[in-house]
């Protein structure tokens, strides 16, 4: 991939956030911007390397994105009645990104946000109590906590440690009126573009 192709896509799924993620973040007060912009702003805070920092940005992008963004969107797509939003939304999320170009490692942890609260939540019932009424009503739709083996192969997986903490960034991005000092989209762009120049 050429500089100019690295741009025009940063650039168009930066817009793409700031102009379909405008919406109600599912259940909660913030944004679905807002939501992203916090989460990848608390990676950016603890150290996270640029893959996480962008997984956490573009966590939720399966949400954001329009349908004819991606066939998977259109072949996946269930609303619940339940109002917990796109179902699989992390899949269509991850495959969006993939056929822009991010890397593999992108793509599983943006893919693990969902499987990361089935895990943590299998094993540790304060994090269950600790999610938003909204949280804990999606996670039902999301199959509810691990058990056996989809347990213990998340558990094995060489990434677990950083989808745990995509998971509990995501957890945390939903404080209202911190927009101030809460970077925005924009300042990740170079970022964006550098890995996508790497990964080609």
């Amino acid at each position: 991939m050429n500089q100019h192709s690295a741009q025009e896509k940063a650039k168009a799924l930066i817009s793409a956030l700031e102009e379909y993620g405008q919406g109600d973040y599912i259940g909660e007060s913030i944004s679905q911007l807002e939501h992203c912009l916090q989460a990848a702003h608390q990676a950016q805070k603890a150290g996270a390397r640029d893959e996480l920092v962008i997984a956490a940005l573009l966590h939720d992008i399966g949400q954001i994105i329009p349908l004819e963004s991606t066939k998977e969107a259109r072949m996946t797509l269930r609303q619940s009645t339940e109002n917990v939003g796109r179902v699989g939304h992390e899949a269509i999320g991850a495959s969006y990104l993939e056929s822009l170009g991010f890397s593999e490692v992108v793509c599983r942890l943006v893919d693990s946000h969902v499987a990361a609260k089935r895990y943590l939540t299998a094993i540790n019932r304060d994090y269950y109590e600790s999610l938003s009424s909204a949280s804990q009503k999606s996670l039902a739709f999301q199959g509810g906590p691990f058990q056996g083996v989809d347990l213990e192969v998340f558990q094995q997986d060489p990434l677990r440690d950083e989808m745990v903490s995509l998971r509990l960034w995501d957890d945390a991005a939903k404080i209202e009126g911190i927009e101030t000092s809460t970077p925005r989209a924009w300042a990740y762009m170079n970022i964006i573009i550098a890995h996508l120049l790497h990964k080609a």
